[in-house]
């Protein structure tokens, strides 16, 4: 399972009898209306479920989509539409959060997304924030509680807009080499949100926004989508900012090992190639079952090479870049109980985590030592091990190739603040950024506790993200000036309960585990 969306807070309900309705707001495929919302005096008009494509049940299944059929009189779009069909992802650091998260409807005719803002047709052209939720390529949905967009539009003055899609073997699984049927079938899923982009270009005006100021952003697997977005041509010209929360795609999957991992589907299902076209009448629980990874293909259609490798891609060239990531990202992985580690385990659990011998261990640990003297064994671990994940290491990757492309500047963030749920236990842990960014403290106590240093947090980070999407930089009274990412001094913003720009933070730790990676 994916953290970037089992630790999105639960399904946030309403009583809808008690609501006043929006205006009808035309699209378009019809009239949609939603229903307002209070945000301290504020207005906020929310639009739920609203759809930007049609079904891609069979036999549109696997073939790319299209826009919805145009439907007469006033659409009412007050609730969330279906996720996309998954396995069940559930438990987790923090079981609360799991109670509800996954038992919303799920169809195969799930491309919605949902709008928050506070003006309808008002001549206002508001940033405009694109949501990409988190879940891996696999799993997770934008109608997760922490991604309520209320917030940020009622108190920052955005259109704030989250995309459902499809996910797992319905958006990944690779076709082309197999018929000809569906040769322009790949990378479907991503294919979803070119066409909600392409929604947002010509519908978020109707809802105050501006589609010359539209930034995609997302946290796990939504930095993954971000990041894939940017090398995707379809894509160019629909979004004009990035930010990757604890989420990269240096890489994506050759269409050879891509085409092997179809024919595995294939015979699973007892099919033959040239029975490649029943897969779309397969049940949707039978197609769910298997272990198989699915993620973006390099495609001559879609993706034509890796984003970021073996540099940043010219597609996104001139598209100013935030991406950073949590000091402890894996305290959710970890098979580590928490209980305080003796030397030999540290050393034990850096060697099986980094794929590194005793030597190696041990010039790891002398240097975190060094550092942080105050931290436990438990805590160099968690930290050393995040430092080795591809969420710091890809993260890192991105910000330096993008910064080395030299067309757009690229800002480094850092997030160190430590959750007291838990006695501590959760640390920094991946997706702990993401209240603070959406402004939703009060949403998610379970996982970042009641105290009061919260909402100032909240107040800076949410406002240097709104920042970024306005201007494409996150410039706030709140914050120090925080300068663009350069590769000699390698500033990056400190986000505690003191936020601080340092250059090239524990420079040391990160060069000894490139080292240890390469040796």
């Amino acid at each position: 399972m994916s953290y970037g969306a089992a630790a999105a807070g639960l399904f946030f309900l309403e009583d809808l009898k008690s609501v006043a309705l929006t205006p009808a707001v035309e699209t378009t495929s019809g009239k949609v209306r939603g229903y307002i919302q209070k945000v301290g005096s504020n207005k906020v008009y929310a639009f739920k479920g609203v759809p930007y494509g049609s079904s891609t049940e069979p036999p549109r299944r696997f073939m790319p989509p299209v826009k919805p059929e145009p439907w007469t009189g006033v659409r009412d779009t007050v609730a969330f539409g279906p996720r996309a069909p998954q396995a069940r992802a559930g438990g987790g650091l923090v079981p609360e959060v799991d109670v509800m998260e996954w038992k919303g409807p799920m169809s195969e005719d799930c491309l919605h997304i949902n709008v928050w803002t506070t003006g309808l047709k008002d001549g206002r052209k508001r940033p405009v924030m694109v949501w990409l939720h988190g879940g891996g390529f696999a799993s997770g949905s934008a109608n997760f509680s922490l991604y309520d967009g209320r917030n940020l539009a009622g108190k920052h003055d955005v259109v704030m807009v989250g995309v459902n899609h499809r996910l797992n073997i319905f958006g990944f699984l690779y076709l082309p080499g197999l018929r000809e049927k569906f040769s322009q079938s790949g990378n479907v899923g991503m294919q979803d949100i070119v066409l909600a982009l392409e929604w947002v270009r010509d519908n978020i005006e109707n809802f105050g926004g501006d589609p010359n100021r539209v930034t995609i952003f997302g946290q796990s697997g939504g930095g993954s989508k971000v990041s894939t977005l940017m090398g995707m041509p379809a894509a160019q010209g629909l979004f004009h900012r990035a930010i990757a929360m604890s989420g990269s795609q240096v890489t994506s999957m050759p269409a050879e090992e891509a085409t092997d991992n179809a024919g595995f589907v294939l015979r699973r299902l007892n099919l033959f190639v040239n029975q490649a076209d029943r897969l779309q009448q397969v049940p949707m629980a039978q197609l769910l079952e298997g272990s198989q990874r699915f993620s973006p293909v390099i495609d001559p259609f879609t993706l034509p090479a890796s984003p970021f490798d073996p540099v940043a891609s010219e597609v996104s060239a001139d598209v100013p870049l935030m991406i950073g990531s949590t000091e402890t990202e894996v305290t959710w992985l970890t098979n580590q109980k928490y209980d305080p580690l003796d030397d030999d385990g540290l050393r034990n659990r850096l060697k099986e985590t980094l794929r590194i011998d005793d030597t190696a261990a041990d010039r790891v640990i002398a240097v975190y030592r060094k550092n942080r003297r105050n931290a436990s064994n438990l805590d160099l671990y968690l930290i050393a091990a995040s430092d080795g994940s591809n969420f710091r290491i890809g993260t890192d990757t991105e910000a330096e190739r993008k910064t080395k492309q030299g067309k757009a500047p690229v800002y480094k963030y850092y997030f160190q603040w430590y959750s007291p749920v838990r006695g501590g236990q959760l640390r920094s842990m991946h997706t702990m950024d993401i209240p603070f960014v959406m402004d939703v403290v009060d949403i998610a106590k379970s996982s970042i506790g009641e105290g009061r240093e919260r909402q100032p947090l909240a107040d800076k980070m949410s406002a240097a993200w709104v920042a970024f999407a306005a201007t494409g930089k996150p410039r706030t009274k709140l914050l120090p000036e925080w300068p663009a990412f350069n590769l000699k001094d390698r500033p990056t913003m400190v986000f505690n309960n003191e936020c601080k720009v340092v250059n090239d933070p524990y420079s040391e730790e990160r060069l000894v585990i490139q080292a240890v990676s390469r040796s």
